[in-house]
């Protein structure tokens, strides 16, 4: 198909108005170099490599393979205690783009912008996209109620549009959208410029998650997946296994107690996260009856386990259907996956 020409494509150079989200432990090399290969660009959590030799070794092994740009994911709260080494290898190495999670991206908007760095920050609110707007950021990433991991209270009809009122800044919509028809509601309907899109790239070829994660990507669908606090102390969406049946989705009432004193809340938090981390990282490589599978309701339109840039191609032939389809379009613009209380 032709290339999208919008903000998003203008703003990184890209063909398509696609990122392809980063995923903890899903997102890597080879799915970044099929993307970008693809015409779209992908972001990798900089916590998918253990030391900053195999960073800089996955970075370098990327700008080899492939042209285009391509970003890191920055948790830059306390529970990252490896942010500040991070920053710093992304500083080093001029990566495209930084993403920033859970906490005030002020520090990475310091280093980044007088090097060229782009700076786009996670938000769920009108009130903290113009506390980061106010800081210097290039974009926000919309994270709505559809969203896989940490989702937002908000759905992307009602959240883009108060972001476009509260900013000046461009807006990339992040969650519940698996097909083309879904990307061009998104930007026709919402006002986004663009989408990125983590859970249906879990069940491809290139992933390094476990057969059995990708193969419940397929099985389940929007219906099976929930909220959880167990993980990570913070509301975060799962596949909802007899596992996490069995565990329950919510803190039991001493955790809950702990979360709420102000003197611990900080290292229970630290605590949960870490505990929460291992047990999703265990379940992602091997075959256990422990599975906490972190995915989001997108996963609805994933039907068997594809490469990446299969799913791209589709997407934009899916885009370009609705693009030439008044009846398409309509059907697009009402369509949602999950409504949650």
């Amino acid at each position: 198909m032709e290339n999208v020409k919008n903000g998003l494509t203008e703003l990184l150079g890209i063909d398509f108005p696609l990122i392809v989200a980063p995923m903890f432990l899903v997102s890597n090399t080879a799915m970044t170099i099929a993307a970008l290969q693809s015409g779209v660009t992908a972001c990798i959590p900089a916590l998918n490599w253990r030391t900053d030799d195999a960073m800089r070794q996955a970075i370098t092994a990327i700008r080899q393979k492939a042209k285009g740009p391509f970003g890191i994911n920055l948790i830059v709260n306390r529970s990252n205690i490896h942010y500040k080494r991070q920053l710093a290898t992304c500083a080093d190495l001029g990566v495209d783009y930084i993403i920033t999670s859970l906490g005030s991206p002020k520090e990475v908007i310091d280093v980044c912008k007088p090097l060229g760095i782009k700076v786009f920050c996670d938000v769920v609110n009108a009130d903290y996209a113009r506390k980061v707007e106010n800081l210097g950021c290039d974009a926000l990433i919309a994270v709505n109620k559809e969203a896989g991991g940490h989702a937002g209270p908000l759905m992307s009809k009602e959240l883009i549009p108060q972001l476009k009122e509260a900013c000046k800044l461009p807006v990339i919509s992040a969650g519940g959208v698996g097909n083309g028809a879904g990307i061009w509601a998104r930007i026709h309907g919402d006002g986004a410029l663009g989408v990125s899109m983590g859970s249906p790239f879990i069940a491809t070829t290139e992933a390094p998650v476990s057969e059995e994660y990708k193969q419940a990507c397929v099985d389940y669908g929007a219906k099976d997946i929930v909220l959880t606090t167990k993980i990570s102390g913070s509301p975060c969406t799962v596949i909802n296994t007899p596992y996490v049946q069995k565990i329950g989705t919510q803190q039991n009432a001493f955790e809950r107690v702990l979360s709420k004193n102000k003197r611990l809340k900080k290292y229970v938090k630290m605590l949960t996260y870490s505990k929460g981390m291992k047990s999703v990282e265990k379940a992602a490589f091997s075959a256990t009856y422990k599975t906490v599978w972190c995915a989001g309701p997108s996963i609805e339109y994933t039907k068997s386990i594809e490469s990446v840039s299969t799913i791209i191609e589709r997407l934009k032939k899916e885009y370009k259907e609705v693009n030439e389809n008044p009846t398409l379009q309509q059907a697009a613009l009402t369509s949602s996956l999950v409504q949650r209380d």
